[in-house]
This record gives structure tokens, C-alpha cells and sequence, in this order.
């Protein structure tokens, strides 16, 4: 067994702030972040667009951001955690930029603000088109530093350790640590911990066509509702609405919102413009409009995808502010200042998750949680672009202000029972799990993707129940493996996103039923 004060699972922008603010805070305790890939792998590392700040307010406003946020969520917003986080935005922004994390600037000095879709300001500050990278890269090298901070690479963890495991009586569900596969060895280990924090990411992985790393499996997520955390909207799935389309990429190469931004256009298979039909922003509408205008057009026409046409914009603004993009796609064939790019929709971020309160504390004792894998009630049903880097900062300091508070009234005088592995066998054929993710993808993109019906998440949550008990049955009787854990948590997250929308009762951003249409 091992002790630790605090425990991060996750190494995207969420974990590591938090680790960094409280490593440098508690010099003398112990903090340990568990990763399931190498400890550069996060949906952080992914993000191009960047993050949605009040910098320019000759111009900009709070009130504006705010308003942009709320009606992007389409009613579901908190307002007081919207005003919270846009209000405190640009102290944590200043904050990461005094640690060295650079950001565009033009000619005169100033930060070169970009503008996305559901955004009325240019308020979205980038570097080139890799911002989560160059994030993630300098986050990890000042937590490198970092003496009492140790990083556990190719670690995943298996399930929260709460009061159930110990069989003792708490005031209310509590956490101890968590339950970790050492993948080096493939031994199971018990990390005790008074404090533990999941920032595990998305779930973009449990469709067929997405734009999250592997690791997006929902892990987080899986785990908590195991441990009885309240798990609220994940019916929300925002679809970002421009993925380069081949079906060999997974993840789908993600073709930015900002690139629209700069005045790229959307065109048919004929080559007509057709989103004016949708929204008078035309291009510029967001996320949830522009996928749903996408999925209705191909619909219609048959056609495998749209075009996003880039051909009229100046080439050097291209060269400069889309590098990747440009010679991402110029790989693949296609130059995107003379061709057009195919594109649709893919699975890109998750609105809901677990429960957070405004100091990022879930519904059990003791347990913390950032990033996607949260509910904070910011994005309501539908994300603002680039406002989940901003949240991710915002909250992952409210969790490190709030251990201040709690984490040395804090002891435990107990012993935590091991992993019990007795009477597990080596699976018989591991193509059955291969087999049922596969299914699981094709289901989930079916039947509860961008459109949703009655008798669609009927069938998918009878097909998804079948594969659960199969699934189960194997678990329970062959030895513990990455893949297996990851399709388990897969199903148990796709169970609550069919559960959510046959609950939900109204159209609502990322939420489409055409059985509502008419109600």
C-alpha cells in the first residue's frame, strides 16, 4: 500500500495546476499523479483554439462573455459559477503567463485576439494552433521541478476507494484514494490519500468518429458513479462540427473553430454555402447549430461530408496562425489555400459529468474533480468555444484553495484491504473485447449521436444493457487488463449518457430529439 496527501488522477491542464499550486503551497507533503499513458497525453495536449478571456475591454466585457456563455448554453447555465469563472479569468490567465505559457501577439506587442463561433468579441487568446500543447509542454516542465511531486506514468486507475471498500460508517460517502493498475507489472496497487482529485478528461473515445485521444474513455467519470457521486447532463455531447473526414484517423484530425473565425466557409457537395439557411451567423453560429445544420445536410444529400472553404483567406494569416492545420492537411492531399477540406462532425466534448460545487468539490467527502470529466454548471447544454481551458484554471485553483482549508483536519487510523484478484484467469479471447468496443462505437454514433429519437436510445439502451452483463461476466472471472477496464467504463458512461436523454424532455443545445420537435 501506499500514502500520499494528495492524489491527481490526470496530467492535463486541470491535474497539473492543481498538483503545481499545491506542491508549491505544501512543500512538505507528498503529491502524486497517476497517468494512464505517459504523462504528456491529455485532451489539453489536443486543444488548438485556445483560451476565452476578457483582455481587450475597450471593446470586451465581462457582461458580454458572460451573455455569450449563457445563451451558448441555451438556459442551463449556472449564472453565478458563469460570472465566477469569466470574472476570475484573467487573474488565472495573468497567472500561467507569469510561469512562461506564451500566447500570440501582433506587430505592436499585443495579445492577437481571435474571435469563435457563439463568441460576439475577439476574446480568444491562441499560440499559432497548438495552444493545449505549448500549455501542457510548460505546465510539465515547472511540475518536473517540482521535488515532492511524483509522476506515475502508465498507471490507470481502477475504481475510488470509499467507505464501502473499508466497510465502515461515515457522516456521508467519503474517499480514501484509489484502486491503480501498475501496467509495468500489472499488479494492482492500494494509494491511501487524504485528498483526491480526478481529472481524467472526456469520453470522446465511445464514438466511432471523434476527435479525443485513446485515453478519452470516460474513466473518471465511471468510476465516481461506482462510488455513488452525483453524475448530472451528460445527455450534453458537444460535436464539433469540423473533423477532417477519413475513416482511418482516430482520433479525427480537428480542423479549429477558428479558422471560421478568420472567415472560412462551410459549402455543400455542389459547393454552396448553406449555413445562412440555419443561423443568421452563419458560420459563425455555435457548436450545437452548425453540427446538427451539418448533420441535416448530409441527410438530405447522401453525401459522406461537407467542405470548409479556406481558399479566399490571405496566406500568410494561414501560414502564420494555422501552421498545423495547413500542413496537416497538406499531407493528406489537400492544400487548403487552392482545395477545399472534407469535414464532418465528431464527438468532441463532454457539457455534463460529476457533480462539482464552486469549490470543485463532488458529492463525496474528500474528492475533488476538474476539467471535462466535471459538471460545474458553467457550460450548461452546450459549450462556448474555448471556455474549457478558462474552467479547467478557474476550478483547479478553488480545489487548491479549498485543501488548504480541509487537508489537516484530515487523518486516517485505518488500514485499506487489498485489491482482491483471487480465482482471476487469463481471459480466454481477448478479441471479445475488441469486438464489443467496435459495437459499442457503431451503437453510440447510430443511435445517440448528433440527432436522437425515442426508438433510437430504446434500442441502444437495450443492445448497450445485453453487452453490459457479457462484459460483467468476463470482469468478474479473468484478470484485471487496461482494455477491458476501459470498454467496462465505456459502457457504464454510454449507460448514462441513453439513461440522461430518454430523461430529457426538451430540445436543448447539444441535446437534439426529433421526437421533441413538435412538443
Amino acid at each position: 500500500m501506499y500514502s500520499t496527501d494528495i492524489l491527481v488522477l490526470g496530467s492535463g491542464i486541470a491535474g497539473l495546476t492543481f498538483a503545481i499550486k499545491s506542491a508549491i503551497h505544501f512543500p512538505e507533503k507528498k503529491i502524486t499523479l497517476i497517468t494512464k499513458a505517459d504523462e504528456s497525453e491529455s485532451n489539453t495536449k489536443y486543444a488548438q483554439g485556445g483560451i476565452a478571456v476578457v483582455h481587450n475591454e475597450i471593446n470586451d466585457s465581462f457582461e458580454k462573455h458572460i451573455t455569450d456563455t449563457l445563451k451558448a448554453g441555451d438556459g442551463l447555465c449556472n449564472t453565478e459559477v458563469v460570472e465566477m469563472v469569466v470574472k476570475e479569468g484573467p487573474q488565472r490567465l495573468n497567472e500561467i503567463i507569469s510561469w512562461g505559457v506564451e500566447f500570440d501577439k501582433d506587430k505592436e506587442g499585443k495579445f492577437y485576439l481571435g474571435k469563435e463561433g457563439g463568441h460576439s468579441e475577439n476574446r480568444i487568446l491562441h499560440f499559432k494552433d497548438i495552444t493545449g500543447l505549448q500549455i501542457e509542454e510548460k505546465l510539465l516542465s515547472i511540475m518536473r521541478k517540482l521535488p515532492n511531486i511524483t509522476v506515475l506514468n502508465h498507471h490507470f486507475a481502477l475504481d475510488l476507494i470509499t467507505e464501502h471498500h473499508l466497510k465502515i460508517n461515515t457522516n456521508k460517502p467519503t474517499c480514501f484514494g484509489a484502486y491503480v493498475l501498475n501496467k509495468r507489472n500489472n499488479k494492482v496497487e492500494t494509494f491511501l490519500s487524504k485528498i483526491t482529485l480526478v481529472a481524467t478528461g472526456g469520453m470522446g473515445q465511445i464514438y466511432r468518429t471523434t476527435t479525443n485521444p485513446l485515453i478519452a474513455t470516460g474513466d473518471g467519470i465511471a468510476m465516481a458513479y461506482r462510488a455513488k457521486a452525483e453524475i448530472k447532463n451528460m445527455e450534453f455531447i458537444q460535436f464539433h462540427p469540423t473533423a477532417f473526414y477519413d475513416l482511418k484517423d482516430n482520433p479525427a484530425f480537428l480542423i479549429t473553430e477558428a479558422i471560421r473565425g478568420a472567415g472560412a466557409y462551410l459549402r455543400d457537395k455542389n459547393g454552396e454555402r448553406f449555413m445562412l439557411k440555419y443561423d443568421q451567423r452563419g458560420e459563425l453560429a455555435s457548436r450545437d447549430i452548425v453540427a446538427i445544420a451539418i448533420d441535416s445536410e448530409l441527410k438530405k444529400t447522401g453525401a459522406d461530408c461537407v467542405f470548409l472553404d479556406c481558399t479566399h483567406l490571405d496566406k500568410k494569416l494561414i501560414e502564420k496562425q494555422f501552421p498545423t492545420i495547413y500542413n496537416q492537411c497538406k499531407a493528406k492531399g489537400i492544400d487548403l489555400l487552392k482545395d477545399y477540406i472534407p469535414v464532418v462532425p465528431a464527438a468532441h466534448y463532454l457539457c455534463g459529468g460529476i457533480v462539482s460545487d464552486k469549490h470543485a468539490h463532488t458529492t463525496i467527502s474528500h474528492l475533488f474533480v476538474c476539467g471535462e470529466c466535471a459538471y460545474t454548471g458553467l457550460h450548461g447544454a452546450n459549450r462556448l468555444a474555448s471556455n474549457s481551458l478558462l474552467e479547467a484554471l478557474v476550478y483547479a485553483h478553488h480545489a487548491f484553495l479549498h485543501t488548504q482549508k480541509i487537508i489537516e483536519n484530515i487523518h486516517f487510523n485505518f488500514s485499506v484491504p487489498e485489491w482482491d484478484a483471487e480465482g482471476k484467469i487469463e481471459p480466454e479471447e481477448k478479441v471479445l473485447i475488441k469486438y464489443h468496443l467496435n459495437e459499442l462505437k457503431n451503437i453510440m454514433n447510430d443511435y445517440v449521436g448528433i440527432v436522437r429519437s425515442n426508438e433510437r436510445l430504446k434500442k441502444a439502451s437495450d443492445k448497450i444493457y445485453a453487452m453490459h452483463l457479457e462484459v460483467e461476466k468476463i470482469y468478474k472471472t479473468t484478470i484485471i487488463s487496461q482494455p477491458l477496464c476501459e470498454l467496462r467504463n465505456m459502457i457504464a458512461v454510454c449507460t448514462i449518457v441513453i439513461k440522461h436523454s430518454m430523461q430529457r424532455k426538451e430540445n436543448k443545445g447539444g441535446f437534439y430529439n426529433i421526437n421533441l420537435v413538435s412538443q
